[in-house]
């Protein structure tokens, strides 16, 4: 299968650092004023006449959405993770990152909601179906496609900026619903979380760990504002040395003759494809990678590659502190 790229890859976040400087914060920081209440407004495809807010998504744009959205459609594993973390079911989802259904930690809390596409490759006549009188779009930058949606719905909202974390995407969308107190309680709540798991680490309080996702062509580490490696920060752990970078991406896939690279007190690996999977498992059988330290000390752990390597959301974080502590609480 191939994934669909998304913009926190080295290359595509120096293409796009003048645009994440001006669409950054943009969603919340300007989007936070509102109508009087009374502007009307009908939405195509939507639930009719309501009142309406004005808002700016992550570019910049102004853009009317309701002021009690009830149909909302998501393109992202991300916006729908923001979402069901404020309370608000969906009416029409994408699938996972990687994946041809919904991702696995979220199932549960979509069982009955429609599909509309794969993520950010939404099928236009599947959109118009869910009627939605709001539309989460993720990081999209195709203006074909959005034009297409602000046709269904002129409520089209790009929810984040290249280099936004998770934290300002989900006040963002927080705002488009008009829940901006709800998302702040989410993460000062997840915060607070994040703070007693790693304190409750035992002897393994401010261990190192490696975030490493497994491509067919060989591993990648996250860098420290990546989303999982934020997480872990959060909880106090620390970098290998040489993945103690402050950037919100991953390397370009390492050679063998690398890979003492990835290693670290606890290696969290993940996959996202088939052919990452296999690759991995051919890996395995090699010595560089049996003589790595984590290896040695059976301190591998195999996560979640759709939770972990993605750009993230609230419930996703919580997955990943978990994760953690489940390892490494013993």
């Amino acid at each position: 299968m191939t994934v669909p790229r998304r913009p926190f890859s080295i290359a595509s976040r120096r293409a796009t650092q003048s645009v994440a400087a001006l669409g950054a914060a943009a969603l919340l920081l300007t989007g936070c004023g509102s109508d009087d209440g009374s502007d009307k407004d009908s939405a195509k495809g939507g639930s009719g006449s309501a009142d309406t807010r004005t808002i700016k998504d992550a570019t910049g744009k102004a853009v009317k959405v309701p002021a009690h959205p009830k149909r909302v459609v998501t393109l992202t594993q991300e916006d729908l993770d923001a979402v069901l973390a404020l309370g608000v079911k969906p009416v029409g989802i994408t699938n996972g990152q990687g994946l041809d259904k919904p991702p696995a930690y979220l199932a549960d809390k979509v069982k009955g909601i429609d599909v509309v596409g794969n993520l950010l490759q939404p099928v236009m006549d599947k959109v118009v179906a869910a009627k939605p009188d709001l539309i989460l779009a993720g990081d999209m930058q195709d203006e074909q496609v959005l034009k297409q949606l602000r046709e269904i719905t002129p409520a089209t909202v790009v929810t984040m900026a290249p280099t936004d974390d998770w934290k300002l995407t989900l006040r963002g969308i927080g705002n488009a619903v008009n829940d901006l107190p709800k998302a702040n309680k989410v993460i000062a709540d997840h915060e607070a979380a994040a703070k007693k798991a790693g304190a409750g680490l035992g002897a393994n309080k401010g261990a190192e760990v490696s975030i490493v996702r497994w491509n067919p062509d060989g591993p990648s580490w996250m860098e420290n504002k990546q989303f999982a490696s934020g997480v872990a920060l959060e909880m106090g752990l620390k970098r290998p040395k040489n993945q103690n970078k402050d950037g919100n991406a991953h390397t370009p896939s390492l050679s063998l003759e690398k890979i003492n690279e990835i290693d670290g007190d606890w290696l969290f690996l993940s996959t996202l494809t088939s052919d990452g999977e296999k690759a991995l498992k051919d890996v395995q059988k090699k010595p560089a990678y049996k003589d790595l330290g984590a290896v040695e000390k059976n301190h591998v752990v195999t996560v979640d590659g759709s939770v972990w390597s993605t750009r993230g959301g609230p419930l996703a974080a919580d997955e990943v502190m978990n994760d953690i502590s489940k390892a490494l609480k013993k």
